[in-house]
């Protein structure tokens, strides 16, 4: 039997819910509903889903708090949030990102964005296996086995870092702008802020402890990942 993305809604209007879940359906997800942070949270005890859908608002404890915890916790550190935002500014969007999401969209959105959004985030999750391990300086990346390494100490990685780290590996030591790195990471179909890579980035950096000075700013043009600090004694 084909496995179906399982995608968990949480949502407290059961209309929006519902539509959400309708169209997930006809696409190939199997949609599951939580209507506040107590049932969303009984269900990630149970089986973890494969994208978490999450609104802003909501009784009791805040999408927000919500992905704040689930970063946090080692059994659904890796699990990609989509966050569902009534709130358009760009402060707000980088604060759900700061939060833990890995994309966002606000209300009112359409279906096929929405779709298109789930998508994109499953497939940083599962980046390209046949590129196998990657080293660069003490930092290692094996992305058959999604672990991450330096000086053989395990890091943990969200999806998108992952995603991102695979890809600056891959291509170490040249200088990437913003723009180049939504179209390699995120996808060009997807219409996401290039302060949303700073976003992530500084994640990224966070994750990687020590590590994290291998990725440098280039101040005007982007980033660049690079053993040179490795050999410089600034790790």
């Amino acid at each position: 039997m084909r496995h179906l993305p399982a995608v968990l809604i949480v949502e407290d209007e059961p209309a929006i819910a519902e539509l959400i879940s309708v169209n997930l359906r006809h696409s190939g997800f199997r949609p599951i509903w939580a209507m506040d942070s107590d049932t969303a949270q009984a269900e990630l005890d149970g089986v973890l889903p494969d994208v978490i859908l999450l609104d802003w608002m909501l009784p009791g404890e805040s999408g927000l708090t919500l992905a704040k915890r689930w970063r946090a916790h080692p059994r659904t550190k890796t699990v990609p949030i989509i966050m569902i935002t009534a709130r358009g500014d760009e402060v707000d969007r980088v604060a759900g990102l700061d939060a833990g999401a890995d994309d966002y969209i606000a209300k009112p959105f359409s279906t096929k964005e929405l779709l298109a959004r789930i998508r994109a985030v499953l497939r940083r999750r599962a980046p390209e296996h046949d590129a196998g391990l990657v080293t660069v300086g003490d930092l290692s990346l094996d992305a058959a086995t999604y672990r991450v390494t330096f000086q053989e100490s395990s890091l943990k990685l969200g999806p998108t870092e992952f995603k991102l780290l695979h890809y600056l590996m891959t291509h170490a030591e040249r200088v990437h702008s913003r723009s180049q790195l939504l179209d390699k990471v995120w996808g060009d179909h997807v219409f996401i802020e290039e302060r949303t890579v700073d976003v992530h980035v500084k994640r990224l950096r966070e994750a990687l402890r020590e590590a994290g000075q291998m990725i440098e700013t280039v101040r005007g043009v982007g980033y660049r990942l690079t053993a040179q600090a490795v050999r410089a004694g600034q790790v």
